[in-house]
């Protein structure tokens, strides 16, 4: 197969594999030895996630919300986000303008050339209006809010890099475009038709989408295309979809050759139906996720990708013609006996057969994995938290320094040289709150204090 080098690409994809077991093994060891402890006090936080436990463990995490830029695993690592830059509060969700977008919204903020940290003031639900489309260096930062994004096209990472998706909710995507859509503060271009993906990533690295629950899109849930490389899917929740995730453009498509993708920890959920993922060319690793019956197959594949299955939960539904957790699409065997498809460490359930293929695979992966994946009766508690935090059966935690569990919050806030204005952005530690409320309630608060001191003299 002819070797596609990408920008971004890892030179050495089984050492990213072979580092990411043993970051999961250091997780689960340093739980067991917690929970053996007569201090209850540090048993409560490590799973044996080492995502989760990287910053989780931490009681005054919203004070150090950059944290989370270090705490990717797998391909996606490298991914900065908005690391080092300014935090910008959206306090309007509405998307009335894809071209002149309102500051304050969503849609203003991904498109901005700096780094940002975008978090939110309050509950909130996003109706798009066109697709989202994101500019480099960027993080959506959901956690302390319950942020649904809907509507038209949904998030669009094309050509660009460092972005990180982290607890929102993403559904009921659909097709959208032939409009103007604006993109970076200096440029807007005509968009066709999408396909309405809930996350296309187009020729995009070093992405990272973690803990986000995802459903009912027109197209696939998430979809990775055209040299799109460098990429971590983890700690997310799919459920209620067909095609559910495509990696690869196509089989005639050799950039996509240099495709290396992570997809870690997730719960794939009730009534998905195939591509969990649907793979073309690259470097595929499918790692310590539940997969909770499918309909048709759960990983399938054409154009000779390396699939590497380790530490998984399959269970098969109880149609008998539906058994086979692999499927090679429109590929006869005589073509895809030498593709390196490997089961390692996985637990099948109810009937479910892994196929796996390629010549001399043992002595290929010897190296690779002189660390042992641990075994999958682990996933109950490595995919527990799958989905948008506090969500069903999880609890988020203090979402602001004094202790208050609201939605809301309310965190220090620090002047920013007078840029506390409509734009959104702030300097400061701890949660957002919401400013308009507060402003009206400083500005009272001013004014009966005038009142007071001028009675007084």
């Amino acid at each position: 197969m002819l070797n596609i080098s990408l920008p971004g690409q890892h030179p050495n994809p089984d050492a990213v594999v072979q580092e990411f077991q043993r970051r999961v093994n250091v997780s689960l060891s340093r739980r067991q030895l917690l929970s053996t402890t007569t201090d209850q006090s540090t048993t409560n936080c490590p799973t044996g996630n080492p995502i989760d436990d990287c910053w989780r463990c931490d009681p005054n995490w919203q004070l150090n919300r950059q944290r989370l830029a270090d705490c990717a695993i797998g391909f996606g690592q490298y991914a900065l986000g908005g690391k080092g830059g300014r935090f910008y509060v959206v306090t309007d969700p509405s998307d009335h303008d894809a071209v002149d977008p309102r500051p304050g919204t969503l849609r203003y903020a991904v498109i901005q050339s700096e780094p940002l940290w975008i978090v939110f003031s309050t509950n909130m639900i996003i109706r798009l209006s066109q697709e989202l489309i994101f500019n480099s260096f960027k993080t959506v930062d959901g956690r302390g809010a319950n942020v649904h994004i809907t509507g038209g096209g949904c998030i669009t990472l094309q050509y660009i890099s460092n972005v990180i998706i982290h607890n929102i909710h993403v559904h009921n995507c659909y097709s959208s475009g032939n409009a103007n859509v604006r993109s970076s503060p200096t440029h807007y271009g005509y968009r066709s038709k999408s396909d309405g993906d809930g996350i296309s990533i187009f020729g995009a690295k070093d992405i990272w989408i973690d803990h986000c629950s995802l459903w009912q899109c027109n197209d696939g849930l998430i979809d990775a295309v055209m040299g799109s490389t460098g990429i971590t899917i983890s700690n997310n929740y799919f459920s209620h979809h067909n095609e559910v995730m495509l990696l690869g453009h196509s089989d005639a498509y050799l950039p996509d050759s240099g495709m290396q993708v992570t997809i870690a920890f997730n719960h794939f959920g009730q009534k998905l139906v195939q591509r969990m993922p649907r793979c073309r060319r690259g470097y595929i690793h499918v790692v310590n996720n539940d997969f909770t019956q499918w309909e048709m197959y759960a990983i399938g594949g054409s154009g000779n990708p390396t699939i590497n299955s380790q530490g998984n939960r399959y269970i098969a539904p109880t149609d008998r013609n539906a058994k086979e957790v692999t499927k090679r699409v429109e590929t006869g065997e005589e073509e895809w006996r030498d593709w390196n498809w490997r089961s390692e460490g996985d637990i099948l359930v109810n009937g479910a057969f892994f196929v796996a293929s390629g010549a001399a695979i043992e002595i290929k992966y010897e190296k690779a994995y002189s660390v042992d994946p641990k075994s999958a009766e682990f996933i109950d508690q490595l995919t527990l938290n799958a989905g948008v935090l506090g969500g069903r059966s999880n609890k988020l935690g203090k979402w602001t320094a004094g202790g208050n569990d609201s939605d809301s919050g309310s965190g220090t806030i620090l002047d920013s040289g007078g840029n506390e204005d409509n734009t959104g952005y702030l300097e400061w530690s701890g949660a957002p709150s919401p400013l308009f409320p507060n402003s009206i309630l400083f500005c009272i608060l001013i004014l009966h204090v005038t009142t007071a001191l001028s009675v007084f003299l």
